[in-house]
Parts: C-alpha cells; structure tokens; sequence
C-alpha cells in the first residue's frame, strides 16, 4: 500500500478499497470512457491497487483513437488539395493509408500547422486571406462548443477562407452500443467529467433505467476514482442502478446550457463511423445548412470512403474492451510509442499507449 502515499489524500484512498474490498460481493466490472480517465488510472497506479474482483475496462474515451481509417484519409486529401491544415497536435502522428500521416504529408510538403485550439485557426485564415485555411475537427461534446464558437465567429466577421472538417462525435451514443453488448459483461460504467461538464446527467440516465447498469460521473484524481467505484460497488451490492455525479466541483447535474445552446445551434447529429465500433447513428455532429460555408465536407466536396484497416492493428478491440493492450501482437514489438503502428499507441490518451508507459 505504499503507493498510496504518493496520492493527495492517502487515508481516504486506503478507506476506500478497504470498503469495496470488504463490501464488494461477486466482480465488478467497469468501463471508463475517458481518455484522461485512462491515463490516471495506470499513472496513479490505482489500476493495480484494485481488489480482486474488480476489472478496469478502458472503452472508446480517446478522441484520436477512435477517429476512424476514412477520416484519416479525408485529412490526407485535404492535405493534397492545397489547404492550410489547422489541427492539433496529436492528428499529426495518426497513421493512415500507406501509413501516411499529417506528418509525413508535412514533410512531403503538404502545408499543416498545429494549433491548440479553433480560434488559433480562425486567426490564421485572417493572417492568410489568400489561403484556404481547414481546421479539423475532432473531439467529443468537450471540444465541440468551442469548434462551433469558432464558426459562428467567422461568420460574424466575414472571414470567407475559413472552414471545419467537423468529425465530432458524441459519447451517450456509443454508450448505447457499449451496453447493449452482452460479450462486453459490464456491469458499471465511470462517466467522463469533462463531457459530463457539457451535458449534465440527463443523457447517461439511459444505463440505469433502460440496462439496470449503475454509472457514476467522476473527478481524475486518484481519490476521485476511487470514491466512484466505492458508490458503484454499494449500488451493486444493493441491486441498485442510477446515475450519479459524484464530481459536483465541476459538473452540474444540468450540464452547461450555453455551450450545450451554441452547438445546438451550428450542428446537428448525423451518423459517424467509429474506429473499431463501426457506424453509430446520430453519433456524430455535422455542420447546419445555414452554416454551409463553413463546412469543409461541402466546400472541398468531399466524402468518407472506406480504405484498408491497418495490418495486424487490433486498436479497434482495445477501444471496444474486448482485448487488453498487450493482447495485440504489435505491442511493445512493432508497435512502440516511439513507432506507432495505430492510434491507440499515438495519442497520450491511448489505452495502448498508457498501459506501455506505465505498465510495463
């Protein structure tokens, strides 16, 4: 238990596992659907403090990871057609076909920046009237908001050489698809605070009332972990199932009505293909009509069209909780951090990529 020192309230942390270890009766099961979720987790080392019986799933929280082969391939065609890419830092390195990049498009001459956020891409189609500037855009409910800010703010300001490559994607979807998968036998799911943040508990209350399932919204410290899997195992053992916010410090129950009206406002749910999962209706979030022009599928006309998966890559098993990392036979061989053969092992959010860093 030493490695409980180095937690920020080392007491509670031993209460807690005290506790699910001695009220915890049959296996819990869990997923995480949190990129931030999973990197703590193995970091903190909680992962191998948890009691025998407890199972850590880590499911599609990894917005990179989940981006599937054809958007990838949509990047690389911009990348050719002479756009001024705009992404974030960790599409650079996410392999597509041929198992070509944003990267090795770069170096080849394609012209792509990093930014860190919308508005840096805004301000660098205003800096380069002459381009056509395209950030991409890729995240869950966190991002999207800011994504739609962006456009609206374009449009208010008339700069016409900006657009978005909206490939958002929506978690309460997936979640759907996750829990009706009776070879996944998850019996509990610990909810993503910072998309929770945007949209309130009202979109999760489908795993309790509709599959029996107990979920708790929590924080990402190890003690914030560790208090959402006491209140899941308690709910277990009572035979009970709700929807629980158990990081109130940041999350309102009723999520945040103005980032949740702005997206509303300049997208709408359209279907999305999911690494791995495959397509999920209204998963996804498009870009209105009335903001047409801003949208860089009708712009650049392009479209999704199926490419070959990557070789050997079993990402998509990992991100569905069917297969842990080091059950791909790629792992920690051909596929390193340092060489990355798929997404999982790309972005710091990755399941792979953790369970190789702090693992192993």
């Amino acid at each position: 238990m030493d490695a409980l020192e180095g937690f920020a309230d080392p007491r509670l942390c031993r209460v807690l596992l005290d506790r699910i270890r001695v009220e915890l009766d049959g296996g819990l099961r869990f997923m995480e659907v949190c990129g931030t979720h999973t990197v703590s987790i193995f970091r903190s080392g909680v992962r191998s403090l948890l009691p025998e019986g407890v199972t850590h799933l880590s499911g599609p929280g990894c917005p990179v990871c989940v981006t599937h082969d054809s958007e990838v391939a949509a990047f690389l065609k911009l990348a050719g057609q002479g756009a001024l890419v705009a992404t974030f830092g960790d599409l650079m390195r996410v392999p597509g076909p041929g198992k070509r990049s944003l990267g090795t498009a770069r170096a080849e001459g394609a012209r792509v920046k990093v930014v860190y956020s919308p508005f840096d891409a805004l301000v660098l189609a205003r800096e380069n009237p002459g381009d056509r500037v395209v950030f991409l855009g890729v995240g869950f409910e966190t991002t999207a908001p800011a994504v739609a800010a962006t456009i609206k703010a374009a449009r208010e300001e008339g700069v016409g050489n900006f657009s978005v490559l909206s490939l958002h994607k929506l978690v309460p979807p997936v979640l759907r698809v996750l829990a009706g998968d009776p070879d996944l036998r998850v019996n509990a799911f610990l909810l993503p605070g910072h998309v929770s943040a945007v949209i309130g508990l009202e979109p999760y209350r489908f795993l309790a009332s509709r599959h029996g399932l107990p979920a708790v919204v929590a924080g990402f410290e190890p003690v914030d972990i560790l208090q959402a899997l006491h209140l899941l195992a308690s709910m277990k053992i009572r035979g009970q199932a709700e929807v629980v916010n158990a990081y109130t410090r940041v999350v309102s129950n009723a999520g945040n009505p103005a980032a949740m009206a702005v997206m509303a406002e300049v997208f709408e749910t359209s279907d999305a293909s999911w690494r791995g999962i495959g397509v999920i209706p209204d998963s996804g979030l498009r870009i209105r009509e009335e903001y047409a022009q801003f949208d860089a599928m009708r712009v650049f006309g392009l479209s999704l069209e199926e490419v070959p998966r990557i070789r050997g890559c079993r990402c998509g098993d990992v991100l569905r909780g069917k297969l842990a990392p080091d059950g791909c036979g790629l792992f920690g061989s051909a596929c390193t951090p340092a060489s990355p053969v798929g997404p999982c092992m790309v972005s710091t959010e990755g399941s792979c990529a953790a369970y190789y860093k702090y693992q192993l």
